[in-house]
């Protein structure tokens, strides 16, 4: 790992205890996060980048959900081995996740103030009470909540989506962490808020000089903040590279067919956007070979062998027995 990366993925297999057996949502996946760069992950739901992300914090549901086999290289440690105290430590502080659902990840019973100090007293528990406070309030308005101080003492059911997920940055930033994973923060907002939170987290990014990882199934938000693309499907890595690689130069069939789903203002009027037919494959009923075979409208009879990620550009790797070929 050179000194330009952060945090390193390395064969990360992820599974999940069922009634059917064990089941990998997760499997053989490898990237690298560049030091105040951002990392977009996209792919269809089910496409594994939850999961990926959870587990990077080692929070996968507890006692089904496991890590297989694998590295996560931080700070010149392997955290997929490392000791749950010494997570603790990297949680939060070093390493903070916005979660896509913030009504759900927010305690209901809580008021917002006492959720935001609580990060305070945890990582820092010799600042007293009204330090805390007084911390808190300042992340509000630095988040761009109006009238912080009132804030403060409200339940998450009586503020709006938008403000949710600005407490969620809120607390994510609370101890400046050196890595932000946002998983889909932008969800169910409308447009004008997700510019605005977009906005946000580009700003605390340029002040801080944090990594993010971002994670959607929207290419255009990955166009708008990514400077590296990883594309998932079906639990693997499909494709990856700098954002110009991706949207100038796509080379697997997937990343090509979410491009042309992309809705562009030189379409014609009342057209039919392209689409990808089909559904992502049940990790239980996944097909031979590459997972995309049975929707890749260039499948052949070679793709019912698994490939692997090759490069096929300086830094542009993609999961391809024909396109490498072609490219090599």
């Amino acid at each position: 790992m050179d000194d330009s990366t952060i945090l390193n993925v390395m064969n990360l297999t992820c599974a999940f205890h069922t009634e059917d057996g064990v089941i990998k949502a997760v499997d053989d996946v490898s990237f690298e996060l560049k030091k105040s760069k951002t990392l977009g992950v996209v792919g269809e739901s089910g496409c594994g980048k939850s999961v990926t992300a959870l587990s990077i914090m080692r929070l996968l549901p507890q006692p089904a959900g496991f890590i297989q086999s694998g590295q996560v290289i931080f700070d010149g440690q392997d955290m997929v081995s490392s000791p749950h105290e010494a997570m603790y430590k990297v949680r939060g502080r070093k390493i903070s996740m916005i979660f896509q659902e913030p009504m759900t990840a927010l305690n209901p019973v809580y008021k917002i103030g006492r959720q935001i100090s609580e990060i305070f007293a945890i990582h820092f528990g010799k600042i007293d009470g009204k330090e805390r406070y007084d911390r808190s309030v300042d992340l509000l308005q630095k988040v761009g909540i109006p009238d912080p101080d009132k804030r403060m003492n409200e339940y998450p059911h009586q503020i709006s989506g938008g403000m949710r997920q600005r407490v969620m940055i809120a607390m994510a930033i609370a101890c400046e962490p050196e890595i932000l994973i946002a998983d889909e923060p932008t969800t169910a907002l409308d447009v004008t808020i997700q510019a605005q939170i977009l906005d946000l987290i580009q700003k605390l990014q340029s002040e801080t000089g944090m990594s993010v990882i971002f994670i959607t199934h929207d290419l255009g938000v990955i166009a708008e903040i990514s400077d590296d693309v990883l594309v998932m499907y079906a639990g693997r890595v499909a494709e990856t590279g700098s954002v110009s690689d991706i949207f100038k130069h796509p080379a697997h069939p997937y990343t090509k067919g979410l491009l042309k789903s992309i809705p562009r203002l030189d379409n014609k009027s009342k057209t039919q956007l392209p689409v990808i037919s089909g559904m992502v494959p049940s990790l239980k009923d996944l097909p031979e070979g590459c997972r995309f075979y049975n929707r890749c409208p260039d499948a052949r009879k070679k793709c019912k062998k698994m490939p692997h990620l090759e490069k096929i550009g300086e830094n542009h790797m993609a999961a391809c027995h024909f396109i490498v070929k072609s490219l090599l």
